[in-house]
């Protein structure tokens, strides 16, 4: 079985060499090294990974920016790995469609955990802020609009790129499209269970799961499990 692929981008270069040879005793195959959001950009499309360990905060264009751009042409998925516990952060890194946001803290084993989920298919977020993000996102849902740190909805939304609110507006539509299977899918996905979890829960095998969640992003018009696991509390399934 081919190794999982990932692509490094973080400014700093010992950061970079750390985690690559954590990884790479670990198995997992690193291709390549960005040190910016347009390096990262350019590389996932020459290389093709599975998985990108996102930095947010680096110089020239940012992390957030760049996994806007790769989830949105679906280049890659995209785990944010940062120093920053900052809810302005995770939000915008959900919102730009990211699988994942862990903070540099973790621990090695966590992190190569994290990133075989992935690849897998399932989200991970960092325990630090998960019950805060998922209220944070499911009360911009339930208002439509927010202020703070999620103030820039409509911007986003002109934009094109998919918010909570616009996540909303749109599954509204597609909720109605799913099958009954498929909305135990979508309930499960609020309940924030793996692609493992679901399978067992329905009886289905982890691979028809897999194909199960995927049909349910796209009808839905979700980048990710965290859209969906909102959509799933905003509609009552979870």
């Amino acid at each position: 079985m081919r190794g999982i692929r990932v692509l490094l981008a973080d400014d700093h270069a010992a950061i970079r060499l750390g985690l690559r040879t954590m990884l790479e005793n670990a198995g997992i195959v690193v291709v390549g090294e960005a040190s910016n959001g347009d390096e990262a950009v350019t590389l996932v499309a020459e290389l093709a990974p599975d998985v990108v360990l996102m930095d947010i905060r680096m110089p020239g264009r940012d992390g957030i920016s760049a996994t806007r751009q790769i989830t949105r042409e679906a280049l890659a998925d995209v785990l944010v790995l940062t120093t920053f516990d900052i809810d302005e952060f995770v939000f915008e890194a959900m919102r730009a469609g990211a699988a994942g946001f862990l903070l540099k803290t973790v621990e090695p084993d966590a992190l190569v955990a994290a990133i075989r989920h992935v690849a897998a298919g399932d989200g991970v977020i960092a325990p630090q802020v998960t019950r805060r993000l998922l209220a944070a996102f499911a009360g911009e849902a339930g208002r439509g609009t927010a202020g703070g740190a999620l103030s820039a909805t409509e911007t986003r939304h002109n934009a094109g790129v998919q918010t909570p609110s616009t996540v909303r507006d749109d599954a509204g539509r597609g909720v109605h499209e799913l099958t009954a299977r498929e909305r135990d899918v979508l309930a499960a996905l609020g309940r924030g269970l793996s692609n493992q979890q679901i399978a067992a829960e329905l009886f289905i095998s982890e691979a028809t799961a897999k194909t199960h969640v995927s049909r349910v992003l796209r009808k839905l018009g979700c980048t990710s499990r965290m859209q969906a696991a909102i959509v799933a509390r905003e509609s009552g399934l979870a």
